[in-house]
């Protein structure tokens, strides 16, 4: 089946970056509801929750991605019968996963005391709580969840992002009605019953555009042996993969919440959902290219991709580097205009942030490659690594510097693990022919500008003065201007740069 795997990018970019808006802001609004109206130790309860059922999602141990992964050979090669069947067999496991999670959650309702540093608010049963917090997350395994996989496969992720736009947004719109009507601790119960709502809808909706699409998929027929070992090889590659996820994220407000407190853990994730919020904007790119880069992989040769690598990882963190340096420089003032000064942190909060989100996002060009090429199973030693890492980290860096340990426990093992080790994955096998120095150099040099961007819009910013919203916006005006003259002035002359303006003048001339 051919691919327009150009036009799907933009396509999935667009009602991506839509979405975003949509998911980012209105779930910001409620958030902001959810503070002045409950307080902090229900958000802190909330994100405890949350973070302890991202833990038992390890369960689903990355077969959704190693299903998409599979089904791209069959839809390049038009072969219908080895797409059912693969399927059907993501649908059998979805259903053993999901039946593992509610079990091992209800196995952990017992100890949720032992997770809550101090009081626990007495007026709310957490237990009914987490109930409905984990029947929200079996759902999302239970109720058709596994066609998603095929709009995926197909490069189609426009129309999950819609879906996602419209649940989200009503779900949301619903949950802001009632944290501002209703004013008692008991909406909390409705607030989560929204989410559960939200999760069925999308499922169904997601089917019903699969079912309307693509009427030729069925979930019949059965993979062969040889497929079925291959997609357990990948999976266990992705298990790893999944769990070091899991400590890098979740682990952290479990971390903080065990050891310093709900409001803590509620400050913390204050600063992190900002961070995460354009973490969540960036991902619309690579979401949007990883199933034209799979079918390139698939199609194209070794050579043609590793070009294509080069001048992707060098737009995106261009893209990245401003975003660093924005994130920065109007950090501080955008949270004690949210939140108020008793919810902020010191300056070094911002700091490290900034720093965590630059590395993580240094990573994702080289991540996505290594994703559609499917090499999980190689890359598991990396995995399991930075996993041990972090865990360690935390446990140690929490009780020596607070929240801010717990940042810096995500930073060291991103940079020296994830972004060194994980690239000479990728390197060792795919990108056999070529020199790995040249990508550890290119990313020094990108790491450096940055830093010395950040530097000079940071110190320019401080001449404005005190924090309010005519402030915010005038910070955020030279953080459009001065970090792209100096990157432009950087790079102007580079081969990079030349290679990047032609692979963008070529796509805007084919439309």
């Amino acid at each position: 089946m051919k691919i327009n795997r150009t036009k799907n990018a933009a396509r999935n970019m667009m009602m991506g970056f839509v979405n975003k808006i949509i998911v980012l802001l209105l779930p910001f609004v409620v958030r902001t509801a959810f503070i002045y109206s409950l307080g902090a130790e229900y958000l802190g309860l909330n994100s405890l929750f949350s973070s302890i059922l991202s833990v038992l999602s390890v369960a689903e141990l990355g077969f959704s991605s190693a299903v998409v992964f599979s089904m791209y050979g069959p839809i390049a090669k038009n072969h219908r019968d080895k797409i059912c069947a693969l399927l059907n067999y993501y649908r059998s496991i979805y259903r053993v996963i999901g039946t593992i999670v509610l079990v091992v959650g209800i196995a952990l309702m017992p100890f949720l005391p032992k997770l809550i540093n101090g009081e626990c608010p007495d007026e709310l049963n957490i237990y009914i709580l987490f109930a409905m917090y984990l029947f929200n997350t079996v759902s999302s395994y239970w109720f058709m969840a596994y066609k998603k996989s095929v709009l995926e496969a197909f490069q189609r992720n426009d129309y999950i992002s819609l879906n996602d736009t419209i649940t989200t947004g009503l779900t949301n719109i619903i949950q802001l009605i009632l944290l501002i009507v209703w004013k008692s601790i008991y909406v909390y119960y409705f607030y989560v019953a929204t989410m559960l709502i939200l999760t069925i809808t999308n499922n169904i909706l997601n089917a019903r555009i699969v079912d309307k699409k693509y009427p030729q998929l069925k979930c019949e027929g059965r993979i062969t042996s040889e497929d079925k070992k291959e997609i357990k090889k990948q999976v266990s590659g992705l298990m790893v993969s999944k769990i070091c996820f899991m400590t890098r994220n979740s682990f952290d407000s479990i971390f903080v919440s065990a050891f310093i407190g709900l409001t803590m853990t509620t400050v913390y994730n204050n600063y992190y959902y900002i961070v995460n919020a354009i973490v969540g904007v960036m991902n619309v790119i690579t979401s949007a290219m990883i199933g034209g880069i799979g079918n390139s992989i698939a199609a194209e040769s070794k050579k043609k991709n590793y070009n294509d690598f080069t001048v992707f990882n060098f737009i995106y963190m261009w893209i990245s580097s401003w975003a660093t340096v924005t994130l920065l420089s109007l950090y501080q003032n955008f949270m004690v205009l949210w939140v108020g000064e008793k919810l902020t942190l010191p300056l070094l909060a911002p700091v490290l942030f900034s720093i965590y989100f630059y590395a993580l996002k240094m990573c994702d060009i080289r991540t996505t490659y290594t994703s559609a090429a499917g090499l999980w199973w190689e890359n598991r030693s990396r995995a399991i690594c930075e996993t041990v890492a972090n865990v360690i980290l935390n446990y140690l860096l929490v009780q020596m510097w607070g929240v801010y340990g717990i940042v810096l426990a995500t930073i060291i093992p991103l940079i020296l693990i994830n972004f060194g080790f994980g690239a000479q994955v990728l390197f060792k096998h795919y990108f056999t022919e070529e020199k790995i120095s040249g990508y550890f150099i290119d990313n020094v040099g990108y790491a450096v500008v940055t830093l010395i961007s950040a530097i000079v819009t940071f110190k320019i910013n401080t001449f404005i003065g005190e924090y309010n919203i005519l402030n915010l916006v005038i910070r955020g005006i030279i953080c459009c201007v001065i970090p792209n003259v100096i990157f432009g002035a950087a790079y102007c002359k580079s081969i990079k740069f030349k290679m990047a303006k032609d692979w963008v003048l070529t796509k805007i001339k084919r439309k």
